[in-house]
């Protein structure tokens, strides 16, 4: 199935793409401006650095494990999110972005960013809520709104905002198309190539079908593919 991969690269874009309805991970426009001390937890490619102001000082941080053996990350720092080698009170922001799924203990790692924030201190993070089992076997949790408010709050965290992310139809379709094509990455039998153009059929018409029904349909709180959160720490 590497030729299934590689030919899902060039398609990322399109329709015919199984997570072509996947909301795209940014930092939007009104909350890039991080300053300071800003430390990216499981830091990747370090694209968050390109989001930061003139003059902050972005530390990377990623897990050998996953971030060097997954994502071919390049940190400053590789750690535990939830023992994080640094001072108390000595970051101005923390972003946290599709990674405390992946945490095995998330209010650990919840509690570490409010030890190392600055009093008033910003925290960013996004987490998958309706999205398979990915990274395996790192990949612990999925969280409601409601579960979130409670951790955010045990930790010492103030709400800014709590952004749902995709549409629910979206959502709804996105999960479709995955289970789709789950079955063709995880065999290797040489029929399932048989497959390919029935399963590429049926992604581009969920995919359509589901854009086209998301225009004149309402959005519907409970169902999204995962939450972007602002916050900050008291």
């Amino acid at each position: 199935m590497r030729r299934i991969r590689t030919i899902a690269k060039y398609i990322r874009r399109t329709p015919c793409h199984p997570q072509w309805l996947l909301p795209v991970q940014t930092l939007r426009s009104d909350t890039a401006g991080l300053a300071g001390k800003v430390l990216d937890v499981g830091c990747a490619d370090r694209w968050v650095e390109s989001r930061c102001l003139a003059g902050a000082q972005y530390i990377g941080l990623d897990l050998p494990m996953t971030g060097k053996g997954l994502y071919a990350a390049v940190p400053d720092i590789f750690a535990d999110a939830a023992r994080l080698p640094l001072i108390d009170a000595s970051i101005d922001a923390v972003v946290c972005l599709e990674v405390l799924e992946h945490v095995s203990h998330p209010q650990a790692a919840l509690a570490e960013f409010a030890r190392v924030l600055k009093s008033g201190g910003v925290m960013i993070f996004s987490m998958p809520f309706m999205y398979p089992i990915h990274d395996a076997p790192y990949d612990f949790q999925r969280l409601t709104e409601y579960g979130l408010r409670r951790d955010l709050d045990a930790a010492g965290f103030d709400i800014v905002r709590m952004e749902k992310l995709g549409h629910a139809v979206h959502a709804a379709a996105l999960l479709l198309c995955l289970a789709l094509v789950g079955g063709l990455y995880e065999r290797r039998r040489w029929f399932d190539y048989l497959r390919v153009p029935l399963v590429a059929l049926g992604v581009l018409t969920v995919n359509v079908f589901a854009r086209v029904v998301s225009w004149v349909t309402p959005d519907w709180g409970a169902l999204g593919s995962g939450y972007e959160i602002h916050a900050r720490r008291r």
